[in-house]
């Protein structure tokens, strides 16, 4: 996932687990850091993109803080999709032996 770009959207950040935020956290504020020196010594050819990597540290802990309140839920979205299927395929089994049966 690239810091500071459209990839890093909050439908996205729902799907991730708390470890990897974290770990995406530090990458964006490592990434603010170097941004910052490039500017400090002149070198920065992209002002917008620390305006961009701000925002998506912000978003990150924005969803962080939500999921410890609440108000959004916790990565779980793989282990649900895993386990839709299973249920529907049971369900499918089932019926045709409840038909026999009857």
């Amino acid at each position: 996932m690239t810091i500071g770009s459209k990839h890093l959207t909050t439908t996205e950040l729902d799907l991730i687990e708390d470890a990897v935020l974290v770990e995406e956290l530090k990458k964006a504020k490592e990434e603010l850091f170097n941004l910052r020196f490039q500017s400090a010594t002149g070198q920065l050819e992209s002002h917008g993109r620390i305006k961009a990597v701000k925002r998506d540290i912000a978003r990150i802990f924005t969803v962080m803080r939500e999921r410890e309140l609440g108000i959004r839920a916790v990565a779980a979205a793989p282990a649900v999709a895993t386990e839709k299927p299973a249920k529907a395929s049971k369900a499918k089994s089932a019926t045709p032996a409840e038909t026999e049966e009857a």
